[in-house]
């Protein structure tokens, strides 16, 4: 009954070390921030080492809990934050430059130039992605060529990159593992999602040396051994922040469907051994990887949700507490016409409009500060509706959702959700399944658990949530967002 599982989960704007017990129970918590770094407009950048310190004091608060209280330790899983791409020295394990976050658009111009040389189809069709400077390829690229000296040592096998998991494994394991799992390496743009395996022309369109890349693996197993703690503990479970959450809210069977409400929003629907091509511009994605056996889903990713929350705290100062929304939007009957287009970082699924910028419609003498509030968490669920309707003209239409993520416990917003989309919303027990999700991957990685169905047992939902609003009222508020995101992008 002692044993636990450590659970990494590196965020965009956090780390945070987990302490989970073998049946799901959240035991321990640390979580440290650290800072955002914008050196131009479009750009997002995160400092290596800080992501490093963070992780690192956490898992060493982590371990000092396990040991007071008698805990073994039998593994540790990590999830990242996504696309957010990293180089480093082969030898040193220094940083060339600063982490190119995955909400980057600088390359975006480049990606435009390659769609001249492979069309987005042909991408599509290997990578299940959009040429967009969101995935990693294009951050690598332009590492090596604004670092001096870098693509020429890349050439010769002198650098290592990857995503954010591969660097944290490789500093966990002291150089001995470069590493990633399937569902990150889908994320790069590089990497054929059917043959499973880095394609040469992918590789040669981006210009990203093979030598410095990590072996891709299955999420669950033998990534390494963590030697820097006092005990040493294998690294037995990774992947993607997205992916790790639909395994924690057990979206195991297809047709499950979950939406993370972080810094930004994403949208996994499990396809099974299906990987479907979206003719609506979603993403096809690996789900997990287990066994050799590959899992699909269709994605749809927004960009900013409580990024746009942490807008209205830190910028605009309108609210002291993210908190504060939910009471702010119920005090409301409505945004008085105001409607938000969060495009601060261009808008995501499924517009894939890069250069796109944030905008606020329908304001009058009347508007104030609660409007701009509640029209900020109305922009996510709208958001949110536009992925659902991309899905139902690629032929698949959900019947009910899972949401998890900081902005699910806003009760008025999963309650506003399931009115806008018209079907049941389900808030889990457990919210934190991001994290959850990669102790799972590492308990079945060192043989805690048995199969996916040990893990599905183990869901339940804290609350479900139906639709109240009036088909003519939700018909309405949908097409004024309609031509609020039309005008923006015309």
């Amino acid at each position: 009954m002692n044993t636990v599982i450590f659970s990494i989960d590196q965020g965009t704007t956090s780390s945070r070390t987990l302490v989970f017990s073998t049946d799901g129970k959240i035991l321990f918590t640390a979580q440290e921030a650290f800072p955002q770094i914008y050196p131009q407009d479009g750009w997002v950048e995160h400092d290596p080492e800080a992501i490093w310190s963070t992780v690192l004091s956490t898992l060493k608060q982590a371990q000092t809990y396990a040991a007071e209280n008698d805990l073994n330790v039998a593994a540790i899983g990590i999830t990242n934050q996504r696309e957010t791409t990293l180089v480093w020295d082969r030898k040193t394990g220094e940083p060339i430059y600063n982490a190119i976050v995955w909400q980057d658009r600088r390359t975006a111009e480049h990606c435009r130039s390659l769609a001249a040389k492979m069309p987005a189809e042909d991408l599509q069709v290997k990578t299940g992605l959009l040429h967009d400077p969101y995935f990693s390829a294009s951050k690598m690229a332009w590492i090596l060529d604004h670092v001096e000296g870098a693509r020429a040592k890349a050439k010769r096998g002198e650098l290592c990159f990857g995503t954010v998991d591969s660097f944290l494994i490789w500093r966990l394991t002291q150089g001995v593992s470069h590493v990633t799992d399937a569902t990150n390496a889908s994320r790069t743009n590089v990497f054929d999602i059917h043959t499973q395996a880095w394609d040469d022309e992918l590789l040669s369109l981006f210009d990203v040396p093979r030598a410095g890349l990590p072996t891709v693996l299955d999420s669950a197993g033998d990534f390494g051994t963590c030697t820097i703690l006092d005990t040493d503990i294998p690294i037995t479970g990774v992947a993607g922040d997205q992916q790790a959450a639909a395994i924690g809210q057990a979206c195991f069977a297809a047709g499950d469907i979950k939406s993370t409400y972080g810094t930004g929003c994403f949208v996994i629907l499990n396809t099974g051994e299906e990987a479907i091509t979206s003719k609506n511009r979603l993403l096809t994605t690996v789900a997990y990887r287990l066994n050799g056996k590959t899992t699909y889903a269709l994605e749809g990713s927004i960009f900013m949700a409580g990024a746009s929350v942490q807008w209205l705290r830190d910028e605009m100062k309108f609210v002291e507490d993210a908190r504060e929304t939910e009471a702010v939007c119920e005090r409301l009957d409505n945004t008085g016409g105001v409607y938000l287009v969060p495009a601060f970082t261009g808008l995501g699924a499924p517009h894939w409009a890069p250069d796109a910028r944030g905008a606020i419609f329908g304001m009058t003498r009347d508007t104030g500060r609660d409007h701009v509030v509640r029209a900020t968490v109305e922009s996510v669920v709208y958001q949110t509706y536009d992925l659902f309707e991309a899905m139902a003209k690629d032929g698949v239409e959900p019947t009910a959702l899972r949401v998890d993520g900081g902005m699910a416990a806003n009760s008025w917003m999963c309650g506003y959700l399931s009115d806008i989309l018209d079907m049941p919303v389900l808030r889990p027990q457990v919210l934190e399944t991001t994290a959850l999700g990669a102790a799972y991957l590492a308990g079945l990685g060192a043989g805690l658990y048995t199969s996916l169905d040990d893990v599905a047992g183990q869901w339940a939902a804290e609350r479900e949530f139906t639709p109240t609003l009036d088909a003519k009222t939700r018909e309405t508020r949908l097409a004024d967002w309609s031509k609020y995101v039309q005008k923006l992008l015309s």
